[in-house]
Parts: structure tokens; sequence; C-alpha cells
């Protein structure tokens, strides 16, 4: 008994700067208001993508507390994303880990991650409403767990959604790609119909219809997967599933023109590399999509095994069901420096925000290398506000932001299959630059992705599963 009274007394010794106050009632717990004086300033981030973890990387901890709340743990690096969805990537090396990117998250008292999703936001009292991101696999005894957080800062960079613009059928029959979840999903579906379509009795007619693999859009992402697919087909398809090799074929539909915002010239480079990796494209609009079919505005059907969605985003529900500024779109309305017009401490980064028009700057395209440069801008941002003692709520109205954001576009890529990739260095769609296409492109393309991942670990784990796939062919596991 007098090692517990000893115990319970150095615990309450313990300088209150270093005690993060919860505090419940009626079984809703919160995270309460910071003090000035006894606490650091508490920074809350909504979302665990680019610009999510861009900000945490570059925010001084000793300045603030950092909360951050994402349905997810970790940062996907969406360039190779479809590079795992065939074997050519393992999961892990798309993955990283939030407390990598902060470590004060895990480690610093006042800071932490929570795993929840954000379910409303109050600006007049400084807080948010959470719940915890669990669903009935997980079978956690805290679902629906409910608890409010108070914020002198906040950031909304929860990203966005995929666009299926109203189209009966793609939420209960397409998979998207966006999430490891979501690849891990398509791995599986790939290889089980490879399997199916192997069985005794098995039609010819259900063969082929098992082994089509259906790309809708005709984007970077669209692209990239019928890359990797078509690859998949030619190098490990035929050596490992010789009874079914000319069955499987891929088809990528498009409403207009692939790649559009590329140079035209490598435009067409990619439409006969495209085609001459076998993959079918084909303009139209998806008016219909069925348990095993699709059906085109002119009427034609197209029966699929695998049909992936990859046709832009747009704003999320949770976005939408914010009260406040909306850019063109739907977006949450952004200033030139990032923050939410008429909202004190509250900005906005990544797919989730676009400029109000009473800025004059169009919306800016819903990509990393935006979302990362705003969270590394902002990072800056409330950082220089910190120092100036203006992180704690109601406290920065007349502090000198400095410059605004600019925002200068560095070019794209993209991969085509057939160790060929696309490198435009325009700045606009109407500039004039560089553009370069072939195996060059593809060592530029691995190269720069190589350099961006974010650990030097996952770094190993990208080149060490590029180097054995090349040596001994993709994992056709389906695990």
């Amino acid at each position: 008994m007098s090692f517990l009274r000893q115990l319970l007394r150095s615990r309450s010794s313990v300088s209150p700067i270093k005690q993060t106050r919860f505090f419940t009632t009626s079984g809703l717990s919160s995270l309460v208001p910071t003090e000035k004086g006894k606490d650091k300033p508490r920074v809350v981030v909504l979302g665990t993508g680019w610009a999510a973890c861009r900000l945490m990387k570059g925010i001084d901890t000793g300045l603030y507390d950092v909360v951050c709340v994402s349905p997810r743990n970790h940062m996907v690096f969406t360039p190779l994303l479809a590079s795992t969805c065939v074997g050519t990537l393992e999961f892990r090396s798309v993955a990283e880990p939030v407390s990598s990117i902060q470590p004060a998250i895990s480690r610093l008292p006042g800071s932490y991650f929570f795993l929840s999703r954000c379910t409303g936001v109050n600006t007049d009292t400084h807080t948010i409403d959470c719940e915890a991101a669990v669903t009935d696999e997980d079978r956690d005894p805290l679902k629906p767990w409910k608890f409010k957080i108070a914020y002198d800062k906040l950031v909304i960079a929860c990203g966005a959604e995929a666009s299926t613009f109203g189209i009966h059928g793609v939420k209960e029959h397409a998979i998207f790609l966006r999430e490891v979840h979501h690849a891990q999903e398509i791995r599986r579906k790939l290889l089980l119909n490879l399997m199916l379509s192997d069985m005794p009795g098995i039609s010819e007619e259900e063969k082929r219809r098992l082994l089509h693999c259906v790309v809708i859009g005709g984007g970077p992402t669209g692209v990239e997967f019928s890359g990797e697919l078509s690859d998949f087909i030619m190098n490990d398809v035929t050596k490992r599933y010789t009874h079914v090799k000319d069955y499987i074929h891929v088809t990528l539909i498009e409403a207009n023109e692939i790649l559009s915002s590329f140079d035209i010239r490598l435009r067409q480079y990619a439409v006969k590399q495209l085609t001459k990796s076998g993959v079918r494209l084909v303009r139209g609009v998806v008016k219909d999509v069925q348990g095993e079919k699709i059906i085109l505005t002119d009427g034609d059907e197209v029966p699929y095994g695998l049909l992936v969605w990859s046709t832009g985003v747009g704003p999320s529900s949770f976005i939408r069901s914010l009260e406040l500024p909306k850019s063109p779109g739907g977006r949450v309305g952004i200033d030139e420096w990032l923050r939410v017009p008429s909202v004190p401490d509250v900005f906005a980064i990544g797919d989730c925000s676009g400029f109000v028009e009473s800025t004059g700057k169009p919306v800016l395209p819903a990509l990393a290398q935006v979302a990362e440069r705003q969270g590394k801008y902002l990072a800056g941002l409330l950082n220089k506000i910190g120092k100036a003692d203006g992180g704690y709520a109601n406290t920065s109205v007349n502090i000198e932001l400095g410059e605004p954001f600019v925002y200068k576009h560095l070019g794209s890529m993209a991969t085509v299959g057939r160790y060929k990739a696309l490198v435009d260095l325009r700045q606009s769609k109407e500039a004039k630059g560089i553009s370069i296409a072939g195996f060059v492109s593809w060592f530029i393309w691995r190269s720069a992705y190589l350099t961006r991942v974010m650990s030097w670990r996952n770094r190993l784990y990208v080149a060490i599963n590029w180097l054995t796939t090349f040596l001994f062919g993709r994992d056709i596991s389906r695990i």
C-alpha cells in the first residue's frame, strides 16, 4: 500500500505542461482546450494524405502539439499504387506509417494519432466531433465511440473521393484505385478469376468474361494500371497460366482522349504503346454498371470479370456537409494563404480545398505535387505564426503572414508498360517545354519516384521489389 501511495503521489506531481487533460461527461470524452502558459497550442490535422503528412513532417513540435485524426494510420504513396495490384511491388512498400513521418505523435505528451473520422466541425467553440473508425470486421468494443477535440488551429486535409457521376452500379460493382485495400481487392479478384477460368466445365464465353479486365478512365492512374496489367499478362500469365493465356485481355474506356493534360505527341506515343501491348482502347461513356457487364451510352454492352474505376475525384460527403465557404466544384474554399475565409484558425489543403472565386485564382488540380507543396507551405506558415505567439486560438489576427502560396507545376509523368514512360515538363497545356518518351523516360520515372518515397526503409523495399520482379517475375500468390 505504501508503494501504491508513493506511485500515485509521483504521478500527481508531474508538471501540468506534460499532461493532456481529458474530460468525460455523459459518456462523451473531450480533449479540452489548451491553456496559454500551461500547454502548447494544439494543431489538429484531419487526414493522412500527401498534404497532411507533408504538413506534419514540417511542423515544429517544439511550438505545437499535433493531433492527427484519420481512418488510416499511414500515408499511401499513390504514384506506385498501381504496381502493387499485379505484384510488381508489395503493399508495405507504398504505405508509410504516420508515426514515422512525425514521431512526435507517438512520443510526445499532448500529441496523438486517433484512428477516427471527423463527423463535424464547430468553428464557434473551436471543437470537432469524432467517431472511432472501426468496421464490423474489427469487432472493437469501443464502437461507436464518440469524442470531441478542441483545437487552436484546424487543418482540413481529408482528401477527396472517387467521382462516379451518379452512374448506377459503380459503387456496387467497380473497384476504385485510391487506397491500399483497393489494390489488395484488385489483386485478389484478378488472381481468383485466373484460377476460376481454368476450372473444368467453364464455357469459352465465361472464360473470356472472367478474364476481361476493364479500366474506366484514361488519366494517369488508368493508363498506368493498364500498362502494369499488360506487362503482367505478357511476362507472367503467359508462363504460369498457359491454359488461359489466350483469353485474358484489357480494355481501357475513356470518354475523350487519354492523358488529356499531356503533350499531343506523348498522347500519341501512349496510344501506340498501349495498343502494341494488347490494350484495347475504346472511346465511350458509361451509362450503367451491372454485375457482369457495363452498358455504354451508344448501347454497346461490355462484359467484364474485373472492373477498375479511375475517372477523377470530387468532394467527399463529409466536405459537402461542412458549413464552410466553398470553391467552385464544392471544395472547401481557401484564400491565398490557405485559410478558410471568415473562419478564424481554420485552414484547408490538398484535394479537399480550392481557391474561392474572390481570389481570382483557378481551382488547382487534384495532384500529389499540389497537395505536397501546400502542406510544406502551411507548415512554414504555422511555424511563423507560432513563433510570433499566435499559435493559440484567436491570437493570430494581426500577424503578418508574408508571401501567399503560389503553385508552380513541375511537370507530369506516367508509365505505359514495357519499360516505357512519358515525361512532360511543361508548366501548362499551352506552354512549351521538354516532353520525352521511351526507355529514358521510364528510367527518369522510376528514379524520381524512388527518391520521393518518404523513408529510406520504403525506398529499400521498393528497390528490392523491383529487383526481385525483374529477376524472378511477379508474386502471384493470392493471400
